[in-house]
């Protein structure tokens, strides 16, 4: 493996972290909103299915027993 001089390992860091293109306050906003109201519909989602096999079990148990 090749041995790189530290100088040049930083200069390369800084002219990498040069073509980072940064997201602007709106961008992150709508990100950020998105992120939230897909987290809530998913945890939405899952318990309506847990009500549903909980009621399908409770209902099957209460048959049996």
């Amino acid at each position: 493996m090749a041995k790189t001089n530290p100088l040049t390992f930083i200069q390369q860091v800084r002219s990498e972290t040069a073509k980072v293109v940064w997201p602007n306050r709106r961008e992150v906003t709508i990100s950020t909103i998105m992120v939230l109201v897909l987290a809530s519909l998913t945890a939405v989602f899952f318990f309506l299915v847990d009500l549903l096999i909980r009621t399908g079990l409770t209902g099957i148990l209460d048959m049996v027993g």
